[in-house]
C-alpha cells in the first residue's frame, strides 16, 4: 500500500506549491517509505507516498497513460489485476508498467466510473483528467483503505490520513461535537464524518467526481440485501464447496506480489483458517506472527502454538505488558486520528512494529469473517432476545444469555443486572435496529462525562436520528440476521475493525493488511445463502466451520467464540499518558467534566474493578483528549523526512519558489 494526497482548485488556476505537497506527502512517510512522487499543473498538485510491493523497481507514482492525459495517485491492491491487464491489451492499450495501478488508469479510461465493478481489491485512489480537468476519487467496497477530504477556500484536499491534509496548512480543525456523540454512541462516526468538522471521509462503496468547481458523491456499492426468494436452494455441502472455492481463490490472488507475504494468526478460527489454507495450498513456508498478553485472561498463545504445530509454521510471538499499551497509546491515536472506545488497537500496533523488524511488507488476517459468516455474539444475542420475546416472562429462555457470555455470568449479581440489561425493548423486535438498540443505549452513557458547556452545545441531538440516512431501500424485508449484520458491517467493520484497528496499526509500520474473507465475492455469495446456515442452532460460523474441520485440529475449530480484547484500566493505571487527564488539561480542553473524569481516574488508579462502561468512558476521554491537543491544539508534522529525491512531474506554467505556500 502507500499514501495519498492531493489539492485542486475547484475555480480558479492556481499553481501548487512543491513545498506544500512535500509537507502533504512527509506526514505519509510511515505509510510509504520506498519513495515518493509528485504531480503539479495550475490546478492540481497529486503526492504519492510508496510502499513498493508490485512492480518493485518501475513502479513509481504518479502514473500516467499514453498521451499523459490521465494521471493517477493510488494507494492499495487490485489483485485481479494481470487478468484486467490480458483484456485491455486485447483492446489495444499499452503500459509501460507492471503494476496495478497503471491497470486502473487505463480501466478507467476504458469504462469511467464503471471501472470499479470490476476491481478485486482494496484501494483509495485519485485520478485527474488534465483535458476535462476533472478529478476522480474512488474508495474500495468495504473500506479498508481510507481517503479523506476537505474543502476550504475553494481548494479541495485529499489524503490517505488527515495529518496529512493539515499539514497543507490550509485547513484548521475544530472537534465536532456532534461526531463526538456518535462516536459515544455508535463507537466511531457514520460514514462520511471524522472528529473534525472541517473534514470529511469518502465512505466505503463510493466514488467523487469533481468537475467546474462541484463535488458529486455517489455510491457504486453496498452491503448486498437479497430477498428470500432470491437465496440460494442448495444443501450444505453445496454451500460448503462454493465457500472453499472462493475463500481458496481469494487468497490465491491475495498471495500476488513481489516481495515475501506472511500472515497474522490468533488462534482463533478465522486467521487460523486462512494461514492452513495457504500452508496447504500456496506456501508451505509461510511465516505467521501473533500477540501473546502477560494478562492471562486475554491470552491466546497457547492456541496459537497448537495450530502452528499442527501445520509446521514459522511462528513468531510478540508478547504484550500493560505497560507497552500504556507507553504505545499516544502513539495509537496519533495513528488512528480518531477517539477509540478500546486499547485493542495498540496491540496490533506493536504487532505490525514486530512484523516489520522482520522485515515483511504483507501479511494476510482474518478481518471481516465474523461480520460476514455470522460469528459474533451479537448475531447470537439477536436471536436469543427475539426467541425471549416471543414468551417475555419466561424463567428460563433468558438462560441461553449465558452460554454467550460465562466471563460476566459469575456471580447472582451479575446475572440478575445482565437479565435487567437484555430485557430492555426486548419486545420491540419490529424496531431495524433492534439488535443493536441497547448495546447504543448503554454505550451512550458515556456522554455522562461530557462537561455542562459542550452538552449545551450539542442540545437534544440524537445520533440515533441520523441512522435513517444509512438504512438502504429493502431493509425491512431482509431477515434478522441480514439487519444486525448490516449495522455491524457498516458501522463496526468499515469505520472501526479496518480501520482504527487494522489498516491504520498496520500502516503505522508500513505493513500492508490483506483481507480475503471481505473479497467482494465472498460477501456476495454469503448474501444469499440463508441465515439459517451461518447460525445453526446456537452454532456461529457454521459453515466455516465445516470448510475448516478437515484443515485444523478439533480444538480449534469448535472453541467458543473469543473475541479480541486488551487490558484498559490495568494498563492505565498510573500510566505516563494520564497526564491527559489531569484537572487542568481537562478544563483547559473543555471537553469533558474535570471532577467526573478525576473520580474515574481515581477509581482505575486504586485498582478497583472497573466496568465495562467504566473502561470504554476511560479509553474514549483519554482518547478524545489527546486527539484535541495532537491535532487541534498543536498540530505538528510528525515525520521524519524523506532520505530519497522525489520523482517530480511539473507542468505548472509559473514555476514558484520552495519556500511559497499558496
Amino acid at each position: 500500500m502507500c499514501g495519498i494526497t492531493g489539492v485542486l482548485n475547484l475555480t480558479q488556476k492556481s499553481p501548487i506549491a512543491r513545498s506544500t505537497m512535500q509537507s502533504m506527502i512527509d506526514a505519509l512517510y510511515h505509510r510509504g517509505p520506498d519513495e515518493c512522487g509528485m504531480y503539479l499543473d495550475d490546478w492540481v498538485g497529486l503526492g504519492n507516498a510508496r510502499l513498493s510491493i508490485i512492480d518493485v523497481e518501475g513502479g513509481t507514482q504518479p502514473i500516467h497513460d499514453e498521451k499523459r492525459d490521465l494521471w493517477i495517485v493510488y494507494n492499495g491492491e487490485i489483485f485481479n489485476y494481470p487478468e484486467l491487464r490480458s483484456k485491455l491489451l486485447s483492446r489495444g492499450h499499452r503500459f509501460y508498467t507492471t503494476t496495478d495501478t497503471e491497470v486502473i488508469l487505463h480501466l478507467y479510461q476504458e469504462f469511467g466510473p464503471d471501472c470499479l465493478a470490476q476491481l478485486n481489491g482494496q484501494f483509495a485512489f485519485a485520478i485527474w483528467n488534465t483535458r476535462t480537468r476533472e478529478l476522480f476519487l474512488a474508495r474500495d467496497r468495504v473500506g479498508i483503505n481510507p481517503l479523506f477530504y476537505s474543502v476550504s477556500d475553494g481548494r479541495l484536499v485529499l489524503a490517505s490520513e488527515i495529518k496529512s491534509i493539515l499539514s497543507s496548512g490550509f485547513i484548521k480543525p475544530n472537534i465536532d461535537l456532534k461526531t463526538l456523540k456518535q462516536i459515544l454512541t455508535f463507537w466511531t462516526p457514520l460514514p462520511g464524518r471524522t472528529i473534525f468538522n472541517s473534514v470529511r471521509e469518502l465512505p466505503p462503496g463510493h466514488f467523487m467526481r469533481v468537475k467546474n468547481g462541484t463535488l458529486e458523491v455517489k455510491h457504486y456499492w453496498q452491503p448486498p440485501l437479497v430477498p428470500k426468494e432470491n437465496q440460494v436452494i442448495w444443501s450444505t455441502d453445496q454451500i460448503t464447496e462454493r465457500v472453499e472455492e472462493l475463500l481458496l481463490d481469494a487468497i490465491r490472488i491475495r498471495l500476488r506480489a513481489d516481495v515475501s507475504v506472511g500472515a497474522y494468526l490468533s488462534g482463533g478460527l478465522d486467521s487460523s483458517g486462512i494461514v492452513s489454507m495457504i500452508a496447504s495450498e500456496f506456501n508451505n513456508e509461510l511465516k505467521t506472527f501473533g500477540i501473546r498478553f502477560d494478562e492471562h485472561d486475554f491470552d491466546e498463545g497457547s492456541q496459537q502454538q497448537e495450530v502452528a504445530k499442527y501445520l509446521g509454521l514459522a511462528h513468531g510471538e510478540r508478547q504484550i505488558s500493560n505497560q507497552s499499551i500504556a507507553d504505545a497509546f499516544v502513539d495509537v491515536i496519533y495513528h488512528t486520528e480518531t477517539p477509540v472506545m478500546r486499547t485493542a488497537p495498540a496491540p496490533m500496533f506493536l504487532l505490525s512494529q514486530f512484523v516489520n523488524s522482520n522485515d515483511l511488507k504483507v501479511v494476510l488476517t482474518g478481518e471481516g469473517a465474523d461480520e460476514i459468516f455470522g460469528g459474533y455474539n451479537i448475531f447470537r444475542e439477536n436471536k436469543v432476545r427475539r426467541f425471549w420475546a416471543t414468551q417475555p416472562q419466561s424463567r428460563y429462555r433468558y438462560l441461553l444469555l449465558r452460554k454467550l457470555y460465562p466471563y460476566i455470568f459469575r456471580d447472582e449479581q451479575s446475572k440478575r443486572a445482565l437479565q435487567l440489561f437484555f430485557r430492555r425493548n426486548l419486545t420491540q423486535t419490529d424496531d431495524p435496529a433492534y439488535s443493536h438498540r441497547i448495546r447504543w443505549t448503554n454505550s451512550g452513557k458515556n456522554s455522562y462525562y461530557l462537561s455542562k458547556d459542550i452538552n449545551a452545545m450539542i442540545g437534544d441531538y440524537n445520533p440515533e436520528d441520523d441512522l435513517e440516512t444509512l438504512i438502504p431501500d429493502g431493509f425491512s424485508q431482509a431477515d434478522a440476521f441480514t439487519r444486525a449484520q448490516f449495522f455491524e458491517m457498516t458501522l463496526f467493520m468499515s469505520e472501526y475493525l479496518l480501520s482504527s484497528q487494522g489498516e491504520r496499526m498496520a500502516m503505522a509500520h508500513s505493513v500492508e493488511l490483506r483481507v480475503p474473507y471481505l473479497d467482494h465475492r465472498i460477501i456476495e455469495f454469503m448474501a444469499r445463502v440463508p441465515a439459517k446456515y451461518k447460525i445453526r442452532g446456537m452454532n456461529e460460523k457454521y459453515l466455516l466451520k465445516k470448510v475448516f474441520d478437515p484443515r485444523l485440529p478439533h480444538s480449534i475449530v469448535h472453541r467458543e467464540k473469543n473475541p479480541f480484547r486488551a487490558p484498559i484500566s490495568q494498563s492505565f493505571r498510573n500510566g505516563k499518558s494520564n497526564h491527559y487527564l489531569v484537572p487542568k488539561q481537562i478544563e483547559s480542553t473543555g471537553i469533558f467534566d474535570s471532577e467526573k473524569v478525576h473520580t474515574l481516574l481515581e477509581k482505575a488508579n486504586s485498582g478497583a474493578s472497573l466496568s465495562e462502561t467504566d473502561n470504554m468512558a476511560l479509553t474514549t476521554v483519554l482518547s478524545t483528549q489527546i486527539i484535541d491537543q495532537m491535532f487541534v491544539q498543536d498540530f505538528e508534522n510528525r515525520s521524519a523526512g524523506y532520505k530519497t529525491e522525489p520523482t517530480i512531474f511539473d507542468h505548472r506554467s509559473a514555476i514558484q519558489s520552495e519556500t511559497e505556500i499558496n
